[in-house]
């Protein structure tokens, strides 16, 4: 016969592996449950779409996952929403009257003696293109224009400065910077009195700064701008009358351009005269920049 004291031993061994699991798990830790069906197959999230394989393949299409996350369902409430809010006498969304609801499908006649006269067919189609994303994302540009790029000039190239021009129609002559324009280039002169270089507009690169320098601070340039040196177009010509006209019509310097010519050469030559070597700095810019054999440029100062 079987004691008490068994039966309590016997109750207490089996009760040990519980306890032990239990204090394992934790007191606040929360055992995880499988979702799953009464037959045992696993349920799927239905607003989540799966990869097939590892090539990026998805599992259902852009118009499936459409129906299946129910976003025409949404659209439809917000729209519901919208209009309770312009009718003032509703209340609650609760409150929406039921309208007429139209079958889902409608009955079409068909022709043909075999195609079996009736065919059922959908009253509303489905949308033949689906929106990619749900919200389309706005991309901010923080780049400027380059019109809005601030313009920084080289310190040695300030007004009345004598620079050397290293490419172009007039490499290798000396030029005055006359003044620096808003879109980064230098507006420069011969003048075309001495050198024969007429106003022009020059990028910092192309220009060797030397250390002589001309008193320009009482001269004006106001009016010259790059506006001021936009080219214009010519008419377009008749293609079938010039066909053998092979040659290019130069277009003539403007009254306007020849003006600020002269304006500018007479306020440089002013200039030049003013300054204390005014005889050495006119023969200065009328020669012209060259390298012989011996000469080293690295050791050159300008």
């Amino acid at each position: 016969m079987s004691t008490p004291s068994a039966k309590t031993t016997t109750k207490a061994t089996a009760k040990q592996p519980q306890q032990t699991l239990a204090s394992t798990s934790g007191a606040g830790a929360k055992v995880k449950k499988s979702k799953a069906t009464a037959t045992g197959k696993k349920v799927i999230n239905s607003h989540s779409n799966r990869t097939l394989n590892n090539n990026g393949l998805m599992r259902f299409s852009r118009g499936r996952m459409f129906h299946r996350r129910a976003l025409y369902r949404i659209s439809k409430w917000k729209t519901d929403q919208a209009k309770l809010k312009g009718d003032k006498t509703k209340k609650t969304a609760g409150s929406i009257q039921k309208k007429k609801t139209t079958p889902a499908l409608k009955k079409k006649p068909i022709g043909g003696d075999r195609n079996g006269k009736e065919r059922l067919v959908r009253t509303k189609r489905f949308p033949r293109f689906y929106p990619t994303e749900e919200r389309p994302k706005k991309f901010s540009v923080k780049r400027k224009r380059f019109g809005d790029h601030p313009r920084r000039f080289r310190s040695t190239l300030t007004p009345g400065t004598v620079v050397i021009l290293v490419a172009g129609k007039h490499a290798g002559k000396r030029v005055v910077v006359v003044k620096h324009l808003s879109s980064g280039l230098l507006l420069v002169t011969g003048p075309h009195k001495l050198n024969g270089v007429p106003l022009r507009r020059v990028n910092q690169i192309y220009v060797i700064a030397t250390s002589t320098k001309l008193d320009l601070s009482s001269a004006k340039f106001d009016n010259l701008d790059d506006k001021f040196f936009k080219r214009v177009r010519p008419a377009k010509k008749n293609a079938e009358k010039d066909i053998f006209d092979s040659k290019k019509e130069k277009t003539p310097l403007s009254a306007e351009r020849r003006e600020a010519q002269s304006t500018t050469d007479v306020a440089v030559l002013n200039a030049i005269k003013a300054h204390a070597d005014s005889r050495l700095l006119r023969r200065y810019l009328k020669s012209r920049f060259q390298l012989w054999n011996g000469v080293l440029p690295h050791k050159l100062k300008f």
